[in-house]
C-alpha cells in the first residue's frame, strides 16, 4: 500500500473510532476527517467540498422540511390518532396493526418523526388493553426501520445506493424499487415479532406515568412529587401580607418558596410552573387573595406561621382553566436544550409553557429546575394551552410528547393548512414517481410549497432541519472519493471478493450484510452507507454481477439497527417510556437481523438477478 493509502486508512479508522466514542458530535467528527483529507494533501478543496453540493444532500435537507410542515400542521397526528380505531384490545393485533401503520407511515417520513407521533399513541392504546408498554415500544420502533426499507425516500441510505448506481451511469433506483423486497421483508419482520420476537419481549412497568387520554392532576402531581410541595394559601385580614407585596415581605429569600400564581378572591385556581417572572412581586395582595405557592413542607409552613397565611388545601384541589393542558415531555437523543437550563434555554418564552416539574430516571427532580442541567432522558411536566402544546408535537427534534391531559386528539380533524400540507405530500409522491422532475426538484418544490402556504414558517424550517444529518453527509461522501483515489476501495475489494468470492455472490452478500449491519449499530447508519456503497458496487463489477443486487442488499442491511438502544434515534426514544434495558434490543434485534439478513439473500436475486 503507499503512504496516502494508509493515510486514508488512518482516517476513516479515527473517524470511526470517534463515531463510536460518542464524544464528539457525529457532524464536527465528519468534518475534521474532512479536514484532514484536506491537510494531508489527499483531497484539493474542490474534490473536498464536493459533498456540499450533491443532490444528496439537497434531497435529505427538503425531507426534513416537508416532514416539518407535516407535523407543524397535524396531519402527523391525525393520522396517528386513527390507529386507536383499528387497533383494538388483545396484545397480537395491537402489535401487529402498529407496526404495520407505523412502517406504512415510515415509507414516506423519517423513522424518528413517525416514532415521535406513535409513542404516546401506543402507550394509550398498551394502557387501555391493560398491556405493558415495554411489549409494544420495541416492535414499535423495529417497525418504523423496517418501513424505511418500503421506498426511496424512506431512509437516507436507500438514496445513498440510488446515488451510487446514478454517479456510475448504472440504471438507478426508482422511487418504488424498493417496494417489493420491502415488503416481503416486512411480512416476515411482522411475523417474526408476532411469534418468537414476542415471547422475547420484556414485560415490566413503564416508569412514565403517560396514559394519553384521562390523565389526572391527582396521578401526576403524585409522580412528579407536586403533592405535597404544590399548596395553595389564602391572606386573611391582618395577615402581614394584607396590603403588602411579596417583594415587601421577601418571601422568597425568607423562605425559600416560589410564589407561582396570585389568585383574586373568589377567581378560577389555574395552576403555573416554576419560572422566575410569572408574579409581580410588587403586586399588592389583600385579605382573601389565594397564593398557588411551591416548596418544602417545612418551609410553607415556617412562612404560613411568620406571615399570618392559611393552607386552604393541597394540590389535588387545584384545577386547571378550561384553556390550559398538561404534558408530560421527554427529551430527544439530538434535543437542542441537553446541557442548558431552562432559563438558559428561555423554554417558557419560545414555547409559551411553563415547565411545574421534573423525572430524572423515573424519579421526580428536588433542585431548582430553572438551574438544573437538562439531561437525554430527562421527562418534563409542562402547562400551558392545548394549542402550544399540540405546536410542541412538531418540535420532534428536540420533544417528544408522551402524554398530555386532554387526550390524544382522536376526535379533532385536519385543519386547512393540515390538508394543504397533505396535498403538498401527495404531490410531491406523485412527481417522483412519475419522475416528471429530477426527485430532487420534486423534493424542493414540495419544501418551497410548504413555506409559501404557510404550512410551515421559515424559523419553522430551521427548527426541523437536522443540521447534524446534512452536514454528516455532506462531509462523509468526500470519504469515498479518497479511498478511490489512493486505491484504497480496491484493497478493501479485493479483501472482501478474495475471502468470500470463491464461494460465490451469496457469500459476498451476506459479507457485505454483516459488515453493514454491524457499523449501524454503533454509529449513523448513513454514513455506514457512504462507506460501503462503492466497496459493494466495485466488488459486484469485480465479480461481473449486478450491482443493483449487491446495493439493495446494503441498504436493507443499512435499516437493521435493531441489536442496541443506541444504534438508531428512534431504539433510544422508546427506552425510558419502555423501562428497557441494553439487553433487551439485543435479545430481539439479533433474531430479527438473522431473519432479514435470510430473507435478503433469498429474495434479493429474484428481484434484482445477480446476471441483469
Amino acid at each position: 500500500m503507499s503512504a496516502d493509502t494508509w493515510i486514508v486508512f488512518g482516517i476513516l479508522g479515527g473517524t470511526i473510532a470517534l463515531f463510536l466514542s460518542d464524544r464528539l458530535r457525529l457532524d464536527l467528527v465528519a468534518l475534521m476527517a474532512l479536514l484532514a483529507l484536506m491537510l494531508a494533501g489527499i483531497l484539493g478543496p474542490a474534490e473536498a467540498l464536493a459533498g456540499f453540493s450533491d443532490d444528496l444532500v439537497l434531497i435529505v435537507a427538503g425531507l426534513f422540511v416537508v416532514g416539518g410542515g407535516l407535523f407543524r400542521t397535524g396531519v402527523a397526528s391525525w393520522l396517528g390518532a386513527r390507529l386507536g380505531r383499528a387497533a383494538g384490545a388483545g396484545e397480537v393485533r395491537l402489535l401487529a396493526v402498529i407496526m404495520v401503520v407505523v412502517a406504512l407511515l415510515s415509507a414516506v417520513m423519517s423513522s424518528t418523526g413517525t416514532v415521535a407521533i406513535f409513542l404516546p399513541v401506543t402507550v394509550a392504546l398498551a394502557q387501555r388493553a391493560g398491556v405493558s408498554p415495554s411489549r409494544l415500544l420495541i416492535p414499535l420502533a423495529f417497525s418504523s426501520l423496517l418501513g424505511g426499507m418500503l421506498t426511496l425516500i424512506g431512509t437516507p441510505p436507500n438514496i445513498v445506493v440510488a446515488r451510487e448506481l446514478a454517479e456510475r451511469g448504472e440504471e438507478t433506483f426508482g422511487f418504488f424499487s424498493f417496494t417489493p423486497i420491502g415488503l416481503c421483508v416486512l411480512v416476515v419482520g411482522v411475523g417474526f415479532m408476532l411469534t418468537l420476537g414476542r415471547k422475547l419481549l420484556p414485560d415490566r412497568p413503564s416508569p412514565l406515568v403517560g396514559q394519553g387520554d384521562g390523565v389526572s392532576l391527582e396521578e401526576l402531581a403524585r409522580a412528579y412529587g407536586l403533592s405535597d410541595r404544590l399548596v395553595l394559601l389564602e391572606v386573611d385580614e391582618g395577615s402581614r401580607l394584607d396590603h403588602a407585596s411579596l417583594a415587601e415581605a421577601d418571601v422568597r429569600g425568607r423562605f425559600g418558596v416560589t410564589v407561582l400564581d396570585v389568585v383574586e378572591p373568589h377567581g378560577p385556581l389555574p395552576l403555573v410552573g416554576d419560572e422566575e417572572e410569572e408574579v409581580d412581586p410588587a403586586r399588592e395582595l389583600e385579605g382573601g387573595y389565594r397564593l398557588v405557592v411551591l416548596g418544602a413542607v417545612e418551609a410553607v409552613d415556617r412562612m404560613c406561621g411568620e406571615l399570618g397565611l392559611r393552607r386552604v388545601h393541597g394540590v389535588e384541589q387545584v384545577s386547571l382553566p378550561r384553556s390550559s393542558a398538561l404534558a408530560e415531555v421527554q427529551l430527544t437523543p439530538r434535543s437542542r436544550l441537553l446541557g442548558r437550563t431552562l432559563r438558559g434555554s428561555r423554554f417558557r418564552q419560545q414555547y409559551d409553557l411553563t415547565v411545574l416539574s421534573l423525572q430524572r430516571l423515573g424519579k421526580p427532580f428536588a433542585g431548582r429546575l430553572g438551574q438544573v442541567r437538562l439531561r437525554f432522558g430527562d421527562t418534563l411536566l409542562v402547562q400551558g394551552s392545548a394549542d402550544e402544546i399540540e405546536a410542541l408535537r412538531g418540535e420532534a427534534r428536540d420533544f417528544v410528547v408522551v402524554a398530555d391531559a386532554r387526550g390524544s386528539g382522536e376526535g379533532r380533524g385536519l385543519s386547512r393548512n393540515g390538508w394543504l400540507a397533505a396535498g403538498i405530500m401527495v404531490g410531491m409522491l406523485v412527481l417522483m414517481t412519475t419522475g416528471v422532475v429530477p426527485t430532487v426538484v420534486a423534493v424542493l418544490l414540495a419544501a418551497v410549497a410548504m413555506v409559501l402556504t404557510r404550512c410551515l414558517s421559515m424559523e419553522g424550517v430551521y427548527r426541523s432541519m437536522s443540521w447534524e444529518s446534512v452536514v454528516l453527509i455532506a462531509a462523509m461522501l468526500p470519504m469515498a472519493t479518497a479511498l478511490e483515489k489512493t486505491g484504497g476501495m480496491g484493497l478493501v475489494v479485493d479483501g472482501l471478493t478474495g475471502s468470500l468470492g470463491q464461494l460465490g455472490p451469496l457469500a459476498v452478500m451476506a459479507g457485505l450484510f454483516v459488515l453493514t449491519s454491524l457499523f449501524s449499530q454503533f454509529i449513523s447508519n448513513t454514513a455506514t452507507t457512504v462507506l460501503v456503497a462503492p466497496i459493494a458496487y466495485e466488488a459486484a463489477q469485480s465479480m461481473h454481477v449486478s450491482p443493483h443486487t449487491f446495493l439493495i442488499t446494503v441498504a436493507i442491511a443499512a435499516s437493521t439497527a435493531f441489536a442496541t438502544p443506541i444504534a438508531t434515534p428512534v431504539n433510544t426514544l422508546v427506552m425510558s417510556p419502555g423501562g428497557y434495558r441494553f439487553t433487551d434490543y439485543t435479545k430481539v434485534g439479533l433474531g430479527l437481523q438473522a431473519v432479514v439478513l435470510v430473507a435478503t439473500l433469498a429474495l434479493a436475486g429474484v428481484f434484482f438477478p445477480l446476471t441483469g
